[in-house]
């Protein structure tokens, strides 16, 4: 296994940031840690990388032990933390050297260029890292995490704050990543999910409440068929909820309405309702299907 964690707890005075969290990730798996702001998944990253230990319990990276080994799991990891730290008075290049100096890198220079390609970072390379936007400073966060060649990538929240532009050449670096390292990665954003990770990890108040497949959390969702229908007019909604296979009905506003549907698709039952009541259909789009559905109802009550 790449990463083992074993009943891991953190405690922060009285408040448990994680409680009793364990799992483990396989070579060549990009998972997503996901939760809501303060669920512990920077805490959990943290960990993992021996910035601070846990209250309790035991992990391995590579099999190396994060209290007994913490500079073996050092030279195992690569880590962007979510505010990036970078010196801004350095050129890219200068970064770089600095960061593998410090990993005693033999023929540094090739690295440095190596990175420089690999994280697109070429027709910038001469410029100080201030003058950067912040989609290829997420690129020199990338360098720096990737640049001693580490067995396992830790991403803290890698595409927050970036344009769509840049979001997906993020994106698409740690896919292509992904092919040849194990990458954990949290965020919260779902899309991000189901576009780079083969697994997901769900964290609330400090404790794990879900962990399986991008496919299989989505497969959880795939029994609620929820509609938002918009109509020209207002209906009967005695009548509407009449329509066979309609569980129950929320109003959005007037005239757009959120239709549960449970195990059935009723896009054309409600299509043969509108025309049959003199309305018009003005939209109709499938809602919360999928991992942000089941993200919602086990962490909902965060809010």
């Amino acid at each position: 296994m790449s990463i083992t964690v074993e009943n891991i707890t953190k405690l922060y005075g009285q408040q448990r940031a994680l409680d009793d969290v364990s799992f483990k990730i396989s070579g060549g798996e990009v998972v997503g840690l996901l939760g809501p702001n303060g669920a512990g998944k920077s805490t959990m990253m943290k960990i993992l990388t021996c910035f601070i230990p846990p209250s309790s319990g035991k992990a391995y990276v590579y099999g190396h032990d994060i209290f007994e080994e913490s500079l073996e799991v050092r030279k195992k990891v690569g880590y962007l933390p979510e505010n990036n730290p970078l010196y801004l008075d350095l050129y890219v290049k200068e970064y770089l050297e600095f960061v593998g100096g410090i990993y005693r890198i033999g023929n540094l220079q090739r690295r440095i260029n190596e990175m420089i390609e690999i994280t697109g970072l070429g027709v910038e390379q001469k410029k100080k890292i201030g003058a950067l936007s912040k989609g290829y400073r997420q690129r020199v966060g990338l360098a720096q995490a990737l640049i001693h060649d580490p067995e396992v990538l830790i991403l803290d929240e890698p595409t927050s704050g970036l344009d769509p532009n840049q979001l997906v050449g993020i994106r698409n670096l740690i896919k292509k990543i992904g092919k040849e390292k194990t990458v954990m990665l949290s965020t919260h954003i779902m899309q991000e999910v189901e576009a780079v990770c083969d697994r997901a990890i769900i964290i609330n108040k400090g404790k794990i409440v879900a962990d399986d497949s991008t496919e299989g959390l989505s497969a959880r969702a795939a029994g609620q068929h929820r509609l938002r229908v918009e109509f020209n007019k207002k209906p009967d909604l005695a009548l509407l909820k009449a329509v066979d296979g309609v569980k129950d009905i929320a109003a959005i506003s007037d005239l757009v309405y959120e239709i549960n549907s449970a195990q059935q698709d009723v896009r054309e039952q409600i299509f043969q309702f509108a025309v049959k009541n003199n309305l018009v259909v003005l939209s109709m789009q499938q809602a919360g299907k999928g991992i942000e559905e089941v993200f919602q109802q086990l962490t909902g009550d965060n809010q």
